[in-house]
């Protein structure tokens, strides 16, 4: 029973990223003295970790694996990757990257047609690829084990020979003062390179980017058309975006279409 526990208790934090003892008190329908009981094992094996008056997915500066980051947020991601599927039109192009959120994009977009989709994920092209006459374009280089994602200078070259209506991209973090940032360098130049191959750049993060710090710099916000996320975000951010001509994405709007640069 106590293993089932942990279980529930597991699949409750991955859901949220954090969760208060009371709340998982209430999602599994029993009091807050079992909840205390059958965290210590997942604290000393490492997989939870403590905060005051609750637990956490551990995470640092440094990425965690990237199923385990499937698993953090994902209800928000799944947010954002419907609010984009509502403003992807079939026959469209875009180029996405090897995030997370990305990936919940690609699923969402999984009933679209003729797609043009240039990627280095394996993930994503996956997703895509022999599905309703989607053409997936798949970068070549040095194939990373963690994600399934291709690296080096070929990539850059690749993606190089497209123009594409969409540069779809995530990042690790969101600074309040209008800068994105990534954790990786490479994923970094990946962004780079996108933005200059696409008629519309949108960056795509659930709220908890927001205010996050990752030390590689992709861009600043004037940089990109539009943001979608999973809620409204902080207020002096938005003040930005309305200062920089940027469009913010909510799951509300899904039926707003997003003005096109090159319409």
């Amino acid at each position: 029973m106590s293993l089932k526990r942990q279980n529930a208790i597991m699949q409750a934090v991955r859901a949220r990223g954090t969760c208060s003892i009371t709340d998982l008190a209430a999602e599994l329908d029993v009091s807050t003295e079992t909840i205390r009981r059958n965290i210590p094992p997942l604290l000393a094996t490492g997989v939870l970790a403590r905060f005051h008056g609750g637990v956490m997915l551990p995470e640092g500066r440094e990425e965690p694996p990237f199923q385990r980051r499937m698993h953090i947020n994902y209800a928000a991601k799944k947010t954002v990757a419907a609010c984009v599927r509502a403003h992807i039109q079939d026959g469209d192009s875009l180029i996405l990257d090897n995030g997370t959120t990305s990936a919940y994009v690609a699923e969402a977009l999984q009933n679209h047609s003729n797609l043009t989709v240039i990627t280095h994920s394996v993930q994503i092209a996956y997703r895509l690829s022999a599905r309703n006459g989607n053409r997936v374009f798949m970068a070549g280089g040095e194939l990373s084990g963690e994600d399934g994602t291709a690296t080096g200078p070929s990539v850059i070259s690749f993606i190089r020979q497209f123009q594409v209506r969409y540069a779809i991209l995530s990042v690790a973090g969101i600074g309040l003062d209008g800068e994105f940032g990534n954790f990786h360098l490479f994923e970094a130049d990946f962004a780079q390179a996108a933005l200059q191959q696409a008629q519309e750049a949108w960056i795509i993060a659930d709220e908890s980017k927001f205010g996050r710090e990752a030390p590689v710099k992709v861009c600043q916000l004037g940089a990109v058309d539009a943001i979608v996320t999973s809620a409204p975000p902080p207020e002096p951010f938005a003040a930005r975006c309305v200062e920089e001509g940027v469009l913010v994405l909510l799951p509300e709007q899904e039926g707003v279409a997003a003005p096109r640069r090159g319409g």
